[in-house]
């Protein structure tokens, strides 16, 4: 009878136990990173306890360095070997990388095939020019120039993606024309996004959202089971609300190229940094392109080659391509999108 009365106490305490812990609500919290792709890196995520969340944050940080330190094209790091010592290279010899060199190559390569090679990143002697001619702009409107076309058309071509030698058994790169160079900033950071995204759903993490300079990669729903939510930035920069609309996430991603923040202007043209791989120009066709799917970097890389085609061509891209839904804001404050994005809209 004794050992009846225990037991039946012992169940009773961790059916107590039990409900207490599925009363025990997830709480919200919140880490930034200023150090990394040059911009600042969001973590959010729902946690019953901060030092889980705390663990996580620190397991993404560390990638996040990682990737930041091998896809940069500016900078050198001691005993890496990342995308500018390839470029420092060019002509001269295979460079051995990491995997993640390789791979991201071979997914620039892929896509580079899906956008029907609106998205190059063997353009680096053309984006180059554009970024120190930006730069110069930017930072002094008086002495703001644009590049002349023989320069950009020089230029151009070095820019054969075929030229890119990957030898994934070895694990090296070599760019076979000494003048071309790489530039993946249409890709990089979103690809960065979508691996770390992987690797902590690897981990068993659930709730949280990635924004990396913009490029929102969501895990799961929120820790009450709702869908995330991201704003459409208005690209009027005297619009009062600051947003054209929201749009609800449930592991998806969320990203937008805009011609709104990285510009300058030369007798009333604004020349922003997304370039058209055909003209060598900056096009004023739209002012912003959203793009909604399962893959950050095919996310980051549709939202460049959306904006430098046209509106019929950008909706027959996505229409053959599977779960991948995008908005247009045109230059006269239009907006256009494709079927499927009606569905995610939040109504307000």
């Amino acid at each position: 009878m004794f050992k009846r009365i225990v037991s039946c106490a012992l169940i009773c305490s961790l059916i107590v136990l039990s409900l207490c812990s599925c009363s025990k609500q997830k709480e919200r919290f919140t880490e930034t990173y200023l150090d990394y792709f040059d911009t600042a890196s969001i973590i959010v995520g729902f946690e019953y306890d901060e030092d889980a969340f705390k663990e996580n944050c620190e397991f993404v940080r560390k990638q996040l360095e990682e990737y930041n330190k091998l896809y940069d094209i500016y900078k050198s790091y001691d005993g890496v070997n990342n995308i500018r010592t390839i470029n420092e290279n060019a002509g001269k010899q295979p460079i051995k990388v990491d995997a993640k060199i390789i791979d991201l190559l071979e997914y620039c390569k892929s896509v580079y095939g899906i956008t029907g090679g609106m998205v190059n990143v063997a353009m680096g002697s053309v984006l180059s020019i554009w970024h120190n001619y930006r730069e110069i702009g930017m930072n002094n409107p008086d002495a703001a120039q644009v590049p002349s076309m023989d320069e950009l058309k020089t230029a151009s071509a070095y820019t054969d993606i075929d030229k890119v030698i990957i030898d994934k058994e070895n694990s090296t790169v070599y760019l076979e024309d000494p003048e071309m160079s790489l530039d993946v900033g249409a890709i990089a950071k979103g690809y960065a996004t979508e691996q770390i995204a992987r690797s902590l759903k690897d981990k068993g993490v659930t709730a949280y959202t990635l924004n990396f300079g913009g490029n929102i990669r969501t895990i799961g729903n929120k820790g009450d089971d709702t869908p995330w939510t991201a704003a459409v930035t208005d690209p009027d920069p005297n619009s009062e609300t600051g947003s054209v609309m929201k749009v609800k996430l449930t592991d998806q991603v969320f990203v937008t190229s805009g011609s709104y923040q990285r510009f300058y202007t030369v007798d009333g043209v604004r020349y922003h940094h997304i370039v058209d791989p055909k003209s060598l120009m900056p096009l004023n066709t739209f002012t912003s392109v959203s793009v909604v799917c399962q893959d950050s970097g095919l996310a980051d890389a549709l939202s460049t080659a959306l904006f430098n085609i046209s509106l019929e061509d950008g909706k027959a891209l996505i229409n053959h391509l599977t779960d991948v839904e995008a908005m247009w804001i045109t230059a006269d404050n239009e907006i256009f999108y494709t079927d499927g994005f009606k569905n995610i809209i939040v109504e307000e």
